[in-house]
């Protein structure tokens, strides 16, 4: 089988922004506890903090991190989770059924974050709580003055402000199972006068709107319009959550990133058509803010109450690695719109790093795609021209056998060329046509494959790393490569 992809140095499609490639940490399962936070750990540094995961995260290069959820954020006092340890009080957590212990909160994550050298992305409640307990964590964070809250910060041993950028405006609140779940003309009051008290408390902030719950639930496309009719002029980013699973069809699939890139067209065009309808100048751009694969863990609650479950740990395999490759490329082929993204999440709960309690912490095979999209993702993205031969889905007329995006990095004078092949039996020769570049050579092709799409790695055993296939040496225009079926491949070129 054939492809062709063709790109030219004129047609592009916009500038990355680094938190393109941001993740999300819940207190949900062992994400925070023995997840980044374990004191007892044999790397664990003063704070608490796991060393090794740190590690994994610095790899990732994850620019941001969405925090405290979620559907835990609704009905959370972030005013438990500040203060002397000792007097923080335990709590029934209802969105997971679990004990918050509340050993770990707003300042220690904070701490965190400058530790694993990303920001923060803060969601407040407005679930149980609203607009006053949202002005007050923004008082909290980011004032510098001699008021309450900010007092109280330096109290808790914390003088200099958290300077908190991006603000998500509560979560998935649109959702049956969200604790306190609003209808749209709820929500949007309750945002737009958060949004207001926010900004006039520290006017450099960011805020993220709650979008629908997903792409095929009855409340898309009304919800935006709703909500966005109401805040439109007091927000900047309107938020997107996806997952996918596999039911036992792998071709159907590799194929959820078309369905994907349908649902940010959606949204774009609702925003767009909120801003004719009000002749505003302002464009609200997309905040990708959950997206992952989530289908492998049947048990999304805890039990009994307990402090620290294992909850939603997915083991993620070869396909899953597929998958997630070509969804990230979506993000990256709309990165004029989509301006950040949040794989959620990123420790033991649905991640790409696993750990063991006082054990070792390992990459799942999603990890990998991710990393590399992450380092090598970052520039303008090209508008290529793709020709191959695609199939039918049962939610898609076509989906091409071949998902790509290709990044420009003008000061390395680079193009890193990002690729699935998702044909299951057959390889594919792609012939890559370079226009208004000059002569370019290939200096590296890297490919994930296994002949099993069900192969997984573990603590004991990576089964799925990165495999370095010889390139042809040589500067010219026009080159071929092989991507064997079912294979992820990112390719470097120097121009």
């Amino acid at each position: 089988m054939k492809a062709e992809i063709i790109i030219n140095k004129n047609y592009t499609v916009g500038k990355v922004d680094p938190r393109l490639y941001g993740s999300f940490i819940e207190h949900i399962g062992r994400a925070v506890y023995t997840g980044i936070y374990e004191p007892d750990h044999p790397t664990a540094d003063k704070d608490g903090f796991r060393q090794d995961v740190i590690e994994l995260v610095k790899k990732l290069n994850v620019p941001i991190v969405r925090y405290p959820g979620g559907n835990f954020v609704s009905g959370y006092n972030w005013e438990d989770g500040v203060g002397p340890k000792e007097k923080r009080p335990k709590r029934q957590e209802l969105a997971w059924f679990t004990t918050e212990t509340n050993q770990f909160g707003t300042d220690e994550f904070c701490t965190w974050a400058k530790k694993a050298d990303t920001d923060v992305m803060m969601a407040v409640n407005l679930g149980t709580r609203g607009a006053d307990d949202a002005r007050n964590l923004v008082e909290y964070c980011n004032f510098d003055g001699d008021t309450k809250y900010a007092k109280m910060r330096k109290e808790n041993g914390y003088d200099k402000p958290h300077d908190i950028k991006v603000w998500c405006l509560g979560n998935e609140m649109d959702g049956p199972w969200q604790i306190c779940h609003k209808t749209a003309e709820e929500y949007g009051r309750v945002a737009l006068e958060s949004a207001k008290l926010m900004k006039w408390a520290d006017s450099t902030i960011e805020l993220v709107l709650c979008g629908s719950s997903g792409y095929n639930i009855n409340t898309f496309g009304e919800w935006e319009w709703t909500v966005l009719n109401h805040a439109y002029n007091n927000v900047d980013y309107i938020s997107l959550h996806t997952y996918y699973g596999n039911d036992g069809n792998d071709a159907e699939f590799l194929g959820r990133s078309v369905q994907m890139n349908e649902f940010i067209q959606g949204v774009k065009s609702i925003c767009d058509a909120v801003k004719a309808k009000k002749h505003s100048k302002k464009t609200i751009n997309l905040s990708f803010d959950e997206w992952n694969l989530w289908y492998h863990d049947p048990q999304r609650r805890g039990k009994d109450w307990k402090e620290i479950c294992r909850v939603n740990e997915d083991i993620y395999n070869f396909g899953d690695a597929l998958l997630l490759g070509c969804m990230l490329m979506t993000l990256q082929n709309n990165c004029d719109r989509v301006k950040m993204a949040c794989l959620a999440q990123l420790v033991n709960v649905i991640a790409p790093i696993m750990t063991e309690p006082g054990g070792k912490a390992w990459c799942q095979t999603i990890f990998y795609p991710f990393m590399y999209g992450s380092n090598f993702g970052r520039g303008t993205v090209m508008n290529t021209i793709t020709k191959c031969d695609s199939y039918k889905t049962s939610f898609a007329n076509e989906v091409p056998y071949i998902e790509t995006s290709v990044i420009n990095d003008e000061e390395k004078r680079e193009l890193h060329i990002f690729a699935v092949n998702r044909n299951l039996s057959e390889d594919m020769e792609v012939e890559l046509t370079f226009e208004n570049f000059g002569e370019c050579e290939i200096t590296e092709h890297i490919m994930l494959y296994s002949d099993d799409l069900l192969a997984t790695n573990s603590a004991e055993e990576e089964r799925i790393a990165p495999i370095n296939v010889e390139v042809c040496k040589g500067k010219k225009t026009v080159h071929s490569v092989k991507l064997k079926k079912h294979s992820w491949n990112m390719i470097k070129l120097k121009y």
